[in-house]
């Protein structure tokens, strides 16, 4: 009797917890006109844009993880998505040039979204980080750690500059920008 009090106890506490809402930090453009942030409840997913007033679009979509890093352009109508820990890629790059190449290095470490959710662009390791600077790619099992500044790696997180850029170094240390 006292143990099945004690499973219900438990499963009462647990369900208010399973339905919070988590939320990754929100950024803001460059003219401060927008922020942006992923909200997560129950499972499902939305991406907000919003001004001082309120939202001005949502995309109820999973573009990413509360984890992952968020920036919107400065007319509010497009959404860069970082993801500092990347799922390893398993597709091997074709061709001579890439034989050397892990296949983990053709994960996507950078998505831009429109406001009605379309992939505007995308980006992949390789893009960033040359093949003989992979050896400085942190893998964490299933994932990787490719930017500085974040997870414990050492120097400048990601930024949005005053030219609506977003900046980041990666671990070979050179410096990026992606433009909307």
């Amino acid at each position: 009797m006292l143990r099945s009090a004690f499973v219900l106890v438990l499963l009462l506490v647990a369900l208010p917890a399973s339905a919070e809402e988590r939320s990754s930090r929100a950024r803001v453009s460059a003219n401060g006109a927008f922020s942006v942030r992923l909200v997560e409840q129950a499972g499902k997913c939305m991406l907000e844009v919003s001004k001082e007033s309120g939202p001005v679009w949502t995309l109820r979509q999973c573009v990413g993880r509360v984890d992952d890093l968020y920036f919107v352009s400065d007319d509010g109508e497009r959404v860069w998505v970082l993801f500092p820990l990347a799922p390893k890629g398993t597709k091997k790059l074709p061709g001579k040039k890439y034989k050397k190449v892990p296949a983990w290095a053709n994960t996507v470490v950078a998505v831009e979204y429109d406001r009605q959710g379309t992939r505007v662009q995308e980006r992949s390791l390789l893009d960033f980080v040359a093949q003989r600077e992979l050896a400085a790619v942190r893998e964490l099992g299933q994932h990787l750690k490719w930017l500085e500044g974040l997870l414990g790696v050492p120097g400048k997180g990601p930024r949005m500059t005053d030219a609506g850029r977003v900046e980041f170094e990666t671990v070979g240390g050179k410096s990026h920008q992606l433009t909307f």
